[in-house]
This record gives structure tokens, C-alpha cells and sequence, in this order.
């Protein structure tokens, strides 16, 4: 997640310890950029502390990908925080239709209708008891866990979408997972409810959730950079 650096109270040109203004056009800039290079850009307005800028790109070029937080970061943007993961087909999904498949893999983001936004990495519990390790479990037990997580989650069809990226390798966590809501209490529902779920509850861990509106990055900026 990217916030804005903000000039520090009273600093001007030159003053220690001031950060650089924010370059708005700049950053609109970028984003319209990425997206002509073939990336998908969302951009988010994050609630609370952690930031006020979030963008989450797709795209098959890796270098694409580094250019946009390149250019975001020359327009004045400070990088708080980071994810990098790929969109993927679970080994327990391998049966699912065609259609479903390509969605899964190549997403198109921002759903319409769905401003409530919120991500968090999770990985699945590895423990020395016995029935504590996930990556332990014979496949099929696994297999019939996620099966009921997945027609826990079908429940909010048309409130939610779920996007659910790996990064087992490239990342600290081994999943991650974004949500797109139609409200906030979507979100709230959604996460709650699938707690229950065996899978989840025995065998989730989650690191920190981030929440935020999706709007254009216009939008964004207007409402988060003082002045754009």
C-alpha cells in the first residue's frame, strides 16, 4: 500500500526532515501509463492509519509492474507496504469449468458496483501436533475442507468477489486475498462467516487486513491529497 508523502507542518523548499509534495498529475500520469502497457490498476482510498493510497496491479509483465511503483514513487508516493503474488488455479480446483478457470486467472478488476475493498495475506497453520499441520493432511481430507469453504463463500455470490492470489515463494505469507463488496458490512459478513468454516478455523492464519473505497485514481487523489 502507497500513501502520499505529506510536507511536514511548517516545512518549505529545503527545510530538514520535510517531504517532497505530492506530484498528482504525475501519479495520474502513471497509472494511465501502466494501463496502456496492458496493466489493470486499482486504485484505493485506504481507511485508517496504515495508508492513504493503495493500488493493486495485474499484469503478465513483471517489468511493467516495477515500472508503475517506479513512476509512483518519483511522483512523491512513499511505499509503506507490499504484496507480490500470482493469480493461480488451486490443486483443488482442478475440475472447475473453462470459464471459471480463465476468470481465476486473468481477472477484470475493478468489479462494477463493488467500492468496498479489502486485502489480507493468510497462510495455513503448520503445528507439531498431530491433525494440526495442514501441509500433514492426506489430500483428500484437504480437498473436502476446501470444498466447503468454497460453497461457504458462493453464499455472498453478487455481494462479494473474491480473488485469491499465491505467493508461497515470493512472498512472507502464503496466500493472498482481496475482496470486492458492494458495502462495507459485505466484507465484514463475508470474513466472518467463513471463519466458521472447518478449513478456516483450524487451520487459518491471517496477517493484517487493509480496508479502503475503489475509485478512479482522479477520485482518490481528490479526496486523500491535500490540495489535488
Amino acid at each position: 500500500m502507497v500513501p502520499p508523502a505529506v510536507e511536514g507542518s511548517g516545512g518549505g523548499p529545503g527545510t530538514p526532515g520535510a517531504a517532497p509534495p505530492v506530484d498528482t498529475g504525475a501519479v495520474a500520469a502513471a497509472v494511465a501509463k501502466a494501463e496502456r502497457d496492458g496493466v489493470q490498476v486499482v486504485s484505493v482510498a485506504v481507511l485508517g492509519h496504515k495508508a492513504d493510497i493503495g493500488f493493486m496491479a495485474l499484469g503478465p509483465d513483471l517489468w511493467r509492474l516495477r515500472s508503475l511503483q517506479t513512476h509512483l514513487q518519483a511522483a512523491g508516493l512513499e511505499v509503506v507496504d507490499s504484496f507480490v503474488s500470482l493469480t493461480e488455479i488451486s490443486e483443488y480446483a482442478a475440475g472447475i469449468p473453462e470459464e471459471m478457470k480463465q476468470n481465476r486467472l486473468y481477472p477484470q478488476l475493478p468489479p462494477e458496483g463493488m467500492t468496498a475493498f479489502c486485502f489480507y495475506p493468510m497462510s495455513k497453520r503448520r503445528g507439531d501436533v498431530e491433525g494440526s499441520n495442514w501441509f500433514s493432511m492426506p489430500f483428500e481430507e484437504r480437498k473436502a475442507m476446501m470444498y466447503g469453504h468454497g460453497a461457504a463463500g458462493r453464499a455472498f455470490a453478487g455481494r462479494i468477489l473474491q480473488v485469491i492470489t499465491g505467493s508461497t515463494g515470493i512472498d512472507d505469507w502464503e496466500w493472498g486475498v482481496t475482496l470486492f463488496g458492494v458495502h462495507p458490512d459485505d466484507l465484514k459478513e463475508c470474513v466472518y462467516t467463513m471463519r466458521f468454516d472447518e478449513g478456516s478455523a483450524r487451520f487459518a492464519e491471517f496477517g493484517p487486513f487493509t480496508a479502503g473505497i475503489v475509485a478512479p485514481i482522479e477520485t482518490v487523489l481528490a479526496k486523500v491529497v491535500e490540495g489535488a
